[in-house]
C-alpha cells in the first residue's frame, strides 16, 4: 500500500511540475493537435457564438487579449482607452492608503486639461464631478467614465475589430475549442478523492501540458441511483460559471462507462483534510477562518447572481489552490431559482442542511446562508455544529439537533465571530442573515463586523494575501487506497 502510494504521487507531483523538461508535459505531437484550420473553414461561427463586445472582451480571455492587441498595433487612440481602464481596475483594488494618491495620477494623465493621454470621449460635465470628489476616497470615482469609455470601445472600435484579422484569430481558437475530446486527450494520474457517482483523479492535457482534475461519474451508479438528471444539470450548471471563487468546467466526454467532467485542479487539498489533518488542534485561527470565509462568501454571490442554490456548503467543497486561494467545488446538488419563485425537495448533507430544507419545505438562497454558517463555525471551533468529530449517531439525530439545538460556543470565538455564526444559524430563515435579499443576500452578509476590516475590490481581485501557502511539493489528499469507497452522505428526495 505504501510503495503504491509513493509511486502514484510521485508520478502525480513530476507532471505538475513539468519534470525536467522544457515541454511541461507536452505531446510530442502538441503542435499538430493545435495547428490551426485556414480562416475560410471558421467564419461560419460568426453565425453560431456571442458576438458581442460584453462577451467576447469582458468574458474570454482570448477575446481581451485579441482586442487589447488589435488596438494597441491599429490604433494608438483605441489603446489609450484600455490603459484607462485597466488604471479604473487598479484604482479601485487600491489599498485605503494610496487611493487618494492613485486618483490624482490618474486624473492627470487621463482626464485633466492638457492631459498626456487624453480620454476625449468623456463629457466635461462627468469629469467635473470626477474632480469635485477627487479626495473622497471613493472607489467608485470612476465608475461613471469607466462605464462610457466601455460603450465607446463597443461601438466603432469593436466593430473594426471584427473586421480584422484578430477576429479571424478568435474565430481559429473557437474553431480548435470545439474539437472533439476523448480520454485520448489527456493523460490520467491518482485519485484525489470519490464521491457519489464515480472519482477525481488528476489529468493532464496532451497538447499543453496543462493540470485539470477529471470528474468521472460511472454511467451505471448514474442509472441506479437515477441520477441522470442531477449529472446533466450539474454539466450545465457549470459551463454557465465565470468566477474565480467557483470551479470552472474546461471540457466534458463521455467513456464507454463514464461521463467525464474536466474541472479546475486545485491542488491544495481540501478544507476538511486542512482542518483535520494538518497536525496540532483541528481548526483554524480567525484570520485564517475570515479569509476562507470570504472568498467562499464571494462564491456564493456569483451563484446566486446567476440564480443558483449551491445546496452543499461544507468544507469537503471548498477546495485550495496552489497559491492559497479557494474555490466552491461540486455543484451536482445545485438548483436554478427563477427570479422571483421557490423551489422544494430534501436535498444536502446531514448536519448542514438548513431546516426548512430538513423539514422538506420551500426555499429559495436561505439554505446556504445556514450551510455558510456550519462552515464557519467548524473552521474556527474544529468540529461541525452539529455533530462531534467522528461521532456515530444517527441521520434522523443530526436532523433533530440542526432544528431544535442551540450550537455550543468555545473561547475560540471572537465576539464577531459568534455574532456572525449565531446570526447565520438562525432556525427560521426569516430571520436569517442574508435572506432578506434575494439573490444579493450577500450585500447583507458582507457587512457584518466580522468583515468589517476587509477591502472587498482586492478580494474579488484575487489580491488577498492567503495566510497558507501549499507547500508544491506536497499531496494534500489522504493515501490513494484509504480514499473512502464512495461518499454516502448527500441526501436527495
Amino acid at each position: 500500500m505504501e510503495l503504491e502510494n509513493i509511486v502514484a504521487n510521485t508520478v502525480y507531483l513530476k507532471a505538475r511540475e513539468g519534470g525536467t523538461d522544457s515541454n511541461k508535459g507536452k505531446s510530442k505531437k502538441w503542435k499538430k493537435i493545435l495547428q490551426f484550420p485556414h480562416i475560410s473553414h471558421c467564419l461560419f461561427l460568426k453565425n453560431q457564438i456571442d458576438f458581442r463586445y460584453s462577451y467576447i472582451v469582458d468574458q474570454q480571455p482570448i477575446g481581451r487579449l485579441l482586442f487589447r492587441q488589435f488596438c494597441q498595433e491599429v490604433c494608438p487612440q483605441y489603446h489609450t482607452h484600455n490603459v484607462f481602464l485597466d488604471s479604473v481596475e487598479q484604482y479601485e483594488v487600491e489599498s485605503d492608503e494610496n487611493r487618494n494618491e492613485q486618483a490624482r495620477s490618474l486624473f492627470d494623465k487621463h482626464l485633466e486639461t492638457n492631459a498626456p493621454e487624453p480620454v476625449e470621449v468623456i463629457s466635461s460635465e462627468i469629469i467635473e464631478q470626477c474632480r469635485e470628489r477627487l479626495t473622497s476616497g471613493c472607489r467608485e470615482l470612476f465608475t461613471h467614465c469607466s462605464d462610457v469609455v466601455k460603450t465607446f470601445l463597443a461601438g466603432e472600435p469593436f466593430d473594426a475589430f471584427k473586421a480584422s484579422m484578430y477576429c479571424n484569430r478568435y474565430l481559429q481558437w473557437k474553431w480548435l475549442e470545439r474539437q472533439p475530446v476523448t480520454y485520448k486527450t489527456f493523460r490520467m494520474y491518482r485519485v484525489l478523492g470519490k464521491g457519489g457517482f464515480g472519482e477525481v483523479c488528476a489529468c493532464q492535457v496532451r497538447a499543453t501540458g496543462k493540470m485539470y482534475a477529471c470528474k468521472k461519474l460511472e454511467k451505471k451508479r448514474i442509472k441506479k441511483r437515477k441520477g441522470e438528471a442531477m449529472v446533466l444539470r450539474e454539466k450545465q450548471i457549470l459551463q454557465k460559471i465565470n468566477s474565480k471563487f467557483v470551479v470552472s468546467l474546461a471540457y466534458a466526454y463521455e467513456t464507454k462507462d463514464a461521463l467525464c467532467l474536466v474541472l479546475t485542479i486545485m491542488n491544495g487539498g481540501d478544507l476538511k483534510f486542512h482542518i483535520y489533518n494538518m497536525g496540532g488542534d483541528p481548526g483554524f485561527d480567525i484570520p485564517r477562518a475570515r479569509f476562507y470565509a470570504a472568498e467562499v462568501l464571494c462564491g456564493l454571490e456569483h451563484l446566486h447572481y446567476q440564480g443558483l442554490v449551491y445546496m452543499d456548503c461544507k468544507p469537503e467543497n471548498i477546495l485550495l489552490d496552489d497559491a492559497g486561494h479557494v474555490r466552491i467545488s461540486d455543484l451536482g446538488l445545485a438548483a436554478e431559482i427563477p427570479e422571483g419563485e421557490m423551489v422544494q425537495g430534501r436535498v444536502g448533507t446531514a448536519g448542514y442542511m438548513a431546516p426548512e430544507v430538513i423539514d422538506n419545505g420551500v426555499y429559495a438562497f436561505s439554505p446556504d446562508w445556514f450551510s455558510f454558517g456550519c462552515l464557519i463555525y467548524e473552521m474556527i471551533e474544529g468540529q461541525a455544529p452539529f455533530r462531534g468529530r467522528k461521532e456515530k449517531v444517527k441521520r434522523e439525530e443530526v436532523d433533530r439537533r440542526a432544528k431544535e439545538d442551540q450550537e455550543k460556543y468555545s473561547n475560540k470565538f471572537t465576539e464577531e465571530a459568534k455574532s456572525l455564526c449565531k446570526q447565520l444559524l438562525k432556525k427560521s430563515h426569516k430571520v436569517r442573515l442574508g435572506c432578506h435579499s434575494g439573490r444579493h443576500g450577500a450585500r447583507e452578509v458582507k457587512q457584518h463586523e466580522f468583515f468589517k476590516c476587509l477591502n472587498w475590490k482586492r478580494i474579488e481581485a484575487g489580491m488577498w494575501e492567503p495566510p497558507f501557502v501549499p507547500d508544491p511539493h506536497a499531496v494534500y489528499a489522504k493515501d490513494v487506497l484509504d480514499i473512502e469507497q464512495f461518499s454516502t452522505s448527500k441526501v436527495s428526495t
